[in-house]
């Protein structure tokens, strides 16, 4: 336990992160950890909120922050200079444990090379072994000592494979309530009382061109049959809104619709159902109580090796956490206006209560206050393994 960890000399954390995501969750598991043990000391890669708790990054974690094989392959030579001089900085003055925070592609190599010269490893987040690509496990299986997984059929998939993992929740049923006000959401976003569909064809810019356009076809339809529908769509950045909206100034130029950028969560709370890019976006839409049609669409070339690699029932989170098929989803072909008016029709109805219900109970199932159970993990981990001297 924790509380067996001595205390005559300050702990020593490694952690690697390479995105905003990771940051946050990294400086959550850093105040929880030191609300037991004040003296810890943590250094290696990291953002601004871990800095902010006294983390001391040797490297900026942007400079992991690369997306694209192309970006990757200009990037490559500093990448590999990184994760060299980290190596040899670890190994020359070696920390109580390491903790790896998603960005796997970087951080399974890392945990590796350390856990075979003795280190005690954690990875934090799960990379999506149970959907493609399951015989990476074994990978990760003899890069960490222990997996922490937000999510429960993520520590299932390891059990069956009997690789050590912790299901410690999700920061973000955490950080969003049990019961939103969905009225007052309406109220902040300047919206009356009338039904609010929400649009949400995804962050990236081939989501939003691929899923924009029919998107909007079935708002609009949708307008038609329900003229007091207030449609409202959501961009991450003012760059992907003005792709959306070159979208609909080509294919529905008159049809009524704002757009807010960086406030998904509060259209989520505030809409009565959403067209959503299967990501996480649909799991904040869950923790929201907001009825979806998930939808996604790949290029051709992508979707055809993608029918190969993935072994999954369900593509969208709240159906996998459910197990069942609770969302619409819609895939590739399946993806038409005429789809998507008859799968949200009944949502805008009675069925969307029913469904909120259902949501309720999954957010209680991701509640586990994940920054807590994360530190204690870790703690429990460095007491059992012993610090290291």
């Amino acid at each position: 336990m924790p509380s067996e960890l001595p205390t005559n000399k300050p702990l020593r954390i490694a952690i690697i992160v390479g995105e905003h995501s990771g940051d946050i969750l990294a400086a959550g598991a850093m105040a929880a950890i030191l609300k037991q043990r004040p003296d810890t000391e943590f250094f290696g890669i990291g953002g601004p909120r871990m800095q902010a708790l006294g983390f001391d990054a040797w490297f900026e974690m942007e400079e992991l922050a690369v997306m694209g094989l192309v970006e990757v392959l200009g990037r490559l030579p500093r990448l590999l200079s990184i994760r060299k001089q980290l190596i040899a900085r670890l190994l020359a003055s070696p920390p109580d444990l390491v903790l790896g925070v998603d960005a796997p592609d970087f951080n399974l190599p890392v945990e590796h090379k350390l856990k075979q010269a003795g280190f005690t490893t954690v990875h934090y987040v799960s990379p999506s072994v149970w959907a493609w690509r399951q015989k990476r496990i074994f990978k990760i299986a003899a890069a960490t000592d222990l997996v922490l997984a937000l999510l429960p059929f993520e520590k299932a998939f390891y059990d069956k494979h009997r690789v050590p993992c912790r299901f410690v929740g999700h920061t973000l049923a955490d950080q969003m309530p049990l019961q939103p006000d969905k009225a007052a959401a309406k109220v902040a976003l300047g919206l009356d009382e009338q039904p609010v569909l929400a649009l949400m064809p995804g962050s990236r810019s081939n989501e939003i061109k691929l899923l924009s356009p029919v998107f909007l076809q079935a708002a609009a339809q949708l307008k038609a049959l329900q003229p007091e529908l207030q449609l409202i769509c959501a961009m991450v950045t003012e760059q992907k809104a003005a792709v959306f909206a070159a979208i609909k100034q080509q294919l529905a130029p008159d049809l009524p619709l704002q757009v807010l950028v960086g406030q998904s969560r509060e259209l989520l709370t505030a809409a009565d159902a959403v067209f959503i890019a299967s990501g996480t976006a649909t799991l904040e839409a869950m923790l929201a109580k907001c009825p979806m049609v998930v939808a996604y669409k790949l290029n051709a070339v992508t979707y055809q090796l993608a029918k190969w690699l993935v072994k999954i029932d369900y593509f969208s989170l709240p159906n996998l956490l459910a197990n069942e098929p609770l969302v619409a989803e819609l895939l590739q072909d399946q993806v038409t206006p005429e789809a998507l008016v008859a799968a949200m029709q009944p949502l805008l109805g009675d069925s969307g209560s029913q469904l909120r219900q259902r949501f309720t109970e999954l957010h209680q199932q991701l509640a586990c206050d994940a920054s807590e159970q994360a530190a204690t993990a870790i703690l429990e981990l460095i007491a059992k393994r012993g610090p290291h001297d």
